[in-house]
Order: structure tokens, then sequence, then C-alpha cells
């Protein structure tokens, strides 16, 4: 964070996103005042708490892709939640809580993936010496005292001498096999490996109709019964990924992972709070707003700040970073409860993109919708290029229905370009031609009807 400023955070979203000014900078603000915070002494840092933020805007606009181009610029744990998905208790639905819990479990699987890559190296040579071991395995040495007869019984030299020739037959020949695994020749061949057997478990839980309850029901029974391993017939390419990543296991102190992760999701977490709208009350008393009302007092200590049990430990919730975002077509931010309006300071209006948007989408971004499509089908051979003229029509038209009906956003754009790119697709196979063009009156003609049919609905979402 220290080599990123607030204007380098805003370009590099400017690289994904199109437009939403007012949004990247708070978002990059407030994402700067964690490292400033993190350069303060710990009594300092204890009491200034993370500013969230409320995004409110139109769904398609870029309130997700913003928090989460966001939290992997940083690399920072990240969770998406949906508000709708919670529940007052008493309630079917998932416990707030569990937001937190899944924030952990990202925090773990980044710090494990970090401490696995450090130890890399180490476990890829001990991998290797085990796929020698399977391949050509040394004779096994037999334990136990010496024979107390010996003295009356002499070993045969002879024995002796053919077992110490068989050893060093098998020692040359790992030497050669050794060789061979370091030039990958081997890597068709077939070998047995172990694994551990997760199914038994799994099976039992489904069988007794549970399958979601954050983990725990599957790690306590796994803890309880004993590790089943199982044999699995692999090839030698695939059995050092498995064998590497069991060695890398073993390197790797899982105590200390769940010591940084949690400090890690406690100082740097985002959870991504989507359709708060939903639950937004609109002050009656009875009816579904009761269970709304009763989900943003469940949500609400946990924004505020409080410590989550976890199977990794404690979590304390003060400092996580929230971002929640609603498209408040019908209900308003002020129809949030006042004390969770309290604990979103920052509050900014997305704006619905304009023509010149969507063709900016279209074209700019390093990961944008037409670069996708040309990738896909560069897969098959098939060159794809879209004309300028083309490009804008796309817009025009998508502009032109987000105005008309529902306004979806850049999202209407991925229906429109699976519709015009259809029979393109689907032709690819048998087609023999290897450079398609896409030019304006592709477009008129593949979406004539899209523009002349005034309902819409019929042919795209």
């Amino acid at each position: 964070m220290e080599n990123l400023t607030p204007q380098q955070i805003v370009a590099e979203l400017d690289r994904y996103i199109i437009g939403q000014g007012k949004a990247k900078k708070s978002v990059a603000v407030a994402l700067r005042n964690r490292y400033r915070r993190s350069l303060l002494p710990i009594e300092a840092q204890e009491e200034i708490t993370p500013k969230n933020i409320i995004m409110i805007g139109p769904t398609g606009v870029g309130k997700t892709e913003i928090a989460r181009r966001l939290a992997k610029l940083v690399k920072a744990p990240f969770v998406k939640v949906e508000a709708t998905k919670f529940t007052e208790v008493g309630y079917v639905g998932r416990d707030v809580e569990s937001m937190v819990r899944d924030l952990v479990e990202a925090a773990i699987r980044q710090v494990n993936e970090e401490k696995i890559t450090q130890v890399e190296t180490q476990a890829e040579k001990n991998a290797n010496e085990r796929l020698l071991d399977l391949i050509a395995p040394l004779p096994k040495k037999k334990n136990g005292a010496s024979n107390p007869f010996e003295m009356f019984f002499p070993k045969n030299d002879e024995t002796e001498t053919g077992a110490n020739e068989d050893i060093n037959a098998i020692k040359d020949k790992r030497e050669i096999l050794k060789e061979k695994l370091k030039r990958l020749e081997l890597e068709d061949d077939y070998v047995e490996v172990e694994v551990e057997d997760t199914n038994t478990v799994n099976d039992m839980l489904s069988s007794m109709g549970v399958d979601d309850l954050n983990g725990n029901f599957g790690d306590m029974f796994n803890n309880i019964l004993p590790k089943k391993m199982k044999k699995r017939k692999v090839t030698i390419e695939q059995a050092r990924k498995i064998l590497t990543q069991q060695e890398a296991e073993k390197l790797v102190d899982f105590e200390e992972v769940k010591q940084e992760a949690i400090a890690l999701a406690e100082n740097a977490g985002i959870i991504f709070l989507d359709e708060i709208d939903k639950i937004a009350a609109k002050g009656s008393s009875s009816g579904p707003d009761v269970s709304r009302e009763g989900v943003q007092r469940d949500i609400l200590p946990i924004v505020e700040g409080s410590t989550v049990k976890t199977k990794y430990g404690n979590v304390k919730t003060d400092h996580i970073l929230f971002i929640a975002a609603g498209a408040f077509h019908i209900a308003k931010p002020d129809d949030l409860i006042p004390e969770l309006q309290g604990r979103f300071p920052v509050r900014v209006e997305l704006e619905s993109l304009s023509e010149h948007d969507l063709e900016r989408i279209l074209r700019e971004p390093s990961n944008s919708l037409l670069k996708q499509y040309e990738q896909l089908m560069k897969t098959e051979n098939v060159d794809l290029r879209f004309t300028d003229e083309a490009i804008s029509v796309m817009a025009k038209l998508a502009f032109a229905m987000n105005e008309q009906n529902e306004n979806i956003g850049a999202r209407r754009l991925h229906t429109m370009l699976e519709k015009l790119l259809e029979d393109v697709m689907f032709m690819t196979a048998e087609n023999e031609t290897n450079y398609v063009v896409i030019d304006k009156a592709y477009v008129e003609e593949k979406l004539n009807d899209l523009m002349v049919d005034k309902d819409f609905s019929k042919f795209i979402l």
C-alpha cells in the first residue's frame, strides 16, 4: 500500500471500470486511510475506525466490480454477500455472522497459498523423492533384535553378496529414473498414490440434509473420525502435483497461518453487502417490513464492531471495511434504520451509463467484452474483428433499450453480444472461413428485430 496513492488506485481501477469517478475516489481514500492508520501507534490505531461506504446506483454500472477490483489490487480478503440472504433469527436464512466466517475462510486460503508458495521448492524436491520411492522402492530393512543363535549359524557369504548386488542394482535404477523424472520423460506413466478420502463425511452429511452449516459439522466429524486414505491411480504428472501439495502442507505451520489470517481479516478485510436496499423498511410496523428491519438490526452489531466466533478463533469486526450497495429504486437510503445509516458515513451516487460510456466499455477495458469474444474464437483459429461503426451501433442500441425498458446497465451488452454472435459461435466447427468481420450491416441485420420491435423483452433481458 505504501506505493499506492489514491490517484494510483483510481488509475488502476480505470483500467477495468469505465466512469464512476466519484465512487472510485471514495474507495481509494478509504483504502489509503487504512495504510495511514497502520503507521500510527497501536493506541491510536484502535481509535480510528474505517469509514464504511454505501454505493447508490442502478444495476450494471460497476458497484460490485469496483469493490472486487479494489480488494484484488491490495490483496485483501474479500467476500460479497447479498443482504437478502440473511433473515431474522427464527426465520429460514443464513446467520449474519456467516459473512465474517466467509471472510476468515478467504483470508485462510490467501495466507495458506502465500505460505505454500514460499515452501514450493522444498515441497517439489520432497515430492520427487516420494515419486522415486513409489516407482522404484528400496528393499525394507528387517526390524527386530539380532538372532541369539547367529554365532552357531554363521551368515552365508554368497546370500549376503547377492542381496548387496540386488540393492546396488536398485540404486543404479533409481539414479536413472531420477534423471528421467527431472527431464519429465515419465509424465504419462501411471503410479498409485494415497490421498485423503473426504467424501465419506460429506456424503453422510448430505444424506442427513446438512448442506451448508459453515463447515463446522464437517470439520467436527473430520476431527473425531480417523482420516481415511484411499489409493488413486494417476499419471506421474498428476502424482507430482498431489504429492507436492501434501508435502507443502507438512512444511507449513497451520497455527501460524490461522493467526496471520485472522489479523489480515480484521485489519484488511473487505465485506461487500449487496442488495442492501431490499432490506430497507418503509416505516410500516407489519408485514415483510418487520423482518427487513430485523435483518438490519442483526447486521448492525457486525458493522458497528463485535467479536465473532469462528472455527479458527475469535474475530473482531471493528476495523473491517464494509461497502454496501443498492439500486434504491423503490426504497431510499433514509429508509434504513438510523443506527445503520450512521455506520455508513460515506454515500456515493453512481451515474447511469451513457451511450458514450457503453461504447468505451466495449472498447477500452483490459478485459473488455469484445476482447473476451475475440480470444474465445481464436482458440478455434477464428480471427474475429469488430469495426468502429459496428461498436457504435451496438452502444447506441444498448443505450436505447436501457432507456425504454429496465435499465440493467452494462449487462445489456452481455445478452446483446450473445444474440449477435450466436451464429458465428455455432458454426465455427463447420465454417471454413477463419476471418470474420462484424460490421455495421451485420449488426443491423442480426439485431434488426430489437431495433424495430418495441417489445424488446421478447428478445433480450
